[in-house]
């Protein structure tokens, strides 16, 4: 059992132009679509699991145990990062590093760019003595994640090339007009603001909110620098929709088996779709690192 760093990962897709495909943990069966999507196209994969759903997946240890036992029971043979997404404080962040976490994300946004500066240092120092790679965020991704709601706020420039100087984290989340959850309306993403914050921190770009936002944009990103993509809300559209279905079709069947088995074939479809559509599929380099 074992999980790579995200950091030598990003690398190689940033040189590469294209990006690796975040996909949310909402269980043990999704977890298990998770890899056998990336297994399908050979690609790396990280797979997150949102800091507000950690005690409903059963504990930091209980999420690393699950993971690290259905990489060995399935066979993976990709490079698979096991991710804290949105880390609410420094503490958690630490006992995802201590459980086995391969990457973290510590979610400073909310505070003044002093105080997520000085939180995600302490984040990055703990984690890089353990081989651990760090994601920072600066400015506010909008929309709803695991029932909290926020509105946009756009990354500033000067305080991204601040931030990555001062932290050293490994990837950066910048704000520029993506929100979690559903989109209303097409997405404006700030690809002038997108194209300075890469040219002056020159790290890998992470775009959250990512589901629902046009190919055609989403490729822009990519060639500007994102190098990881978060996809959650799409799998659970597919889930939701494909078992709604079932169970109007099946309407005296009671196995869950049964009644959940298309919608998670549908999130193993949305994540095999995906990362085709992020140049991640085979990639050349990234894939030949082995698990530790």
């Amino acid at each position: 059992m074992g999980f790579v760093p995200m950091a030598p990962l990003l690398a190689d897709a940033k040189k590469g132009g294209y990006a690796i495909g975040q996909f949310n943990i909402n269980g043990l069966q999704w977890a298990k679509a998770i890899l056998a999507g990336a297994e399908s196209q050979q690609s790396p994969v990280i797979a997150a699991a949102s800091d507000r759903l950690i005690d409903y997946l059963g504990g930091f240890q209980t999420v690393v145990a699950m993971m690290g036992a259905l990489t060995d029971e399935l066979g993976i043979t990709v490079p698979v990062v096991l991710h804290l997404d949105h880390g609410l404080s420094i503490e958690r962040c630490k006992k995802a590093v201590d459980a086995g976490f391969s990457s973290v994300m510590f979610d400073g946004s909310q505070y003044p760019i002093n105080e997520n500066i000085d939180m995600t240092k302490e984040v990055v120092a703990y984690a890089h003595a353990r081989h651990v790679s760090v994601e920072g965020e600066v400015g506010t991704v909008g929309g709803m994640e695991d029932g909290l709601i926020a509105g946009i706020k756009y990354a500033d420039v000067e305080e991204c090339q601040r931030f990555v100087c001062e932290t050293n984290v490994d990837a950066l989340a910048a704000a520029l007009g993506s929100v979690h959850g559903k989109y209303k309306g097409e997405p404006k993403l700030g690809f002038n603001e997108m194209a300075a914050i890469s040219a002056r921190t020159d790290v890998p770009l992470v775009l959250h909110g990512a589901s629902g936002i046009p190919d055609e944009q989403l490729q822009r990103a990519i060639k500007l620098g994102h190098a990881k993509v978060n996809i959650n809300t799409e799998c659970m559209i597919a889930w939701s929709d494909a078992c709604r279905t079932t169970f109007a079709e099946q309407e005296t069947a009671f196995e869950p088996r049964l009644l959940l088995q298309e919608g998670l074939a549908m999130v193993q479809a949305t994540v095999e779709k995906k990362i085709k559509q992020f140049g991640a599929a085979n990639p050349t380099g990234s894939v030949r690192l082995q698990r530790r």
